[in-house]
């Protein structure tokens, strides 16, 4: 398996059924929670950046004869996407100063099924993103829904804690 492939299966996630996004999703969530603990926010935030640039090299290179072509197991954009996501709450625990391996679970669990929700759905700018059918689109989309998801994760977290408070 050439490491382009390697990437953009995220280690073979993509190929999982049924439903290979939702793995590399829930794959993405299980290894960001491993990631916040050993170095919480800090290390979330490095390996997200290396996953989004991994994933275009990754997506550039496994789409160069493909074009307009987005296949099912390429996942490496739900990582960095769901990672995007984790990101929202992740920094708000490291804030407030919370032991790295203590990310409690609706954080997790709401950016999870927000970015599946977006990624899902695809309003606005990340439809239009995944409209473009390059290897670009192909990550930007999902680039967009995490951070629509980790807003929508702290709207929920802020309208909960308002009202549960």
């Amino acid at each position: 398996m050439s490491a382009s492939r390697l990437v953009s299966t995220f280690f073979g996630a993509g190929l999982l059924r049924p439903a290979p996004g939702t793995w590399g999703s829930a794959v993405a969530v299980a290894l960001g929670l491993v990631i916040h603990g050993i170095g919480s926010f800090p290390l979330l935030l490095a390996a997200t950046l290396a996953a989004i640039g991994w994933g275009f090299w990754a997506c550039e290179v496994e789409l160069a004869d493909k074009p307009g072509q987005d296949p099912s197991e390429i996942v490496i954009d739900e990582v960095a996407g769901q990672w995007v996501a984790l990101l929202f709450p992740s920094l708000g625990f490291w804030l407030m100063g919370l032991d790295n391996w203590h990310f409690p679970y609706p954080g997790w669990v709401a950016a999870f099924f927000f970015f599946r929700l977006f990624d899902i759905w695809k309003p606005w700018v990340i439809g239009r993103a995944d409209r473009r059918h390059d290897a670009p689109g192909v990550m930007l989309d999902d680039l967009w829904a995490g951070l629509f998801a980790g807003i929508a994760t702290m709207i929920a977290a802020g309208a909960f804690h308002g009202v549960m408070g």
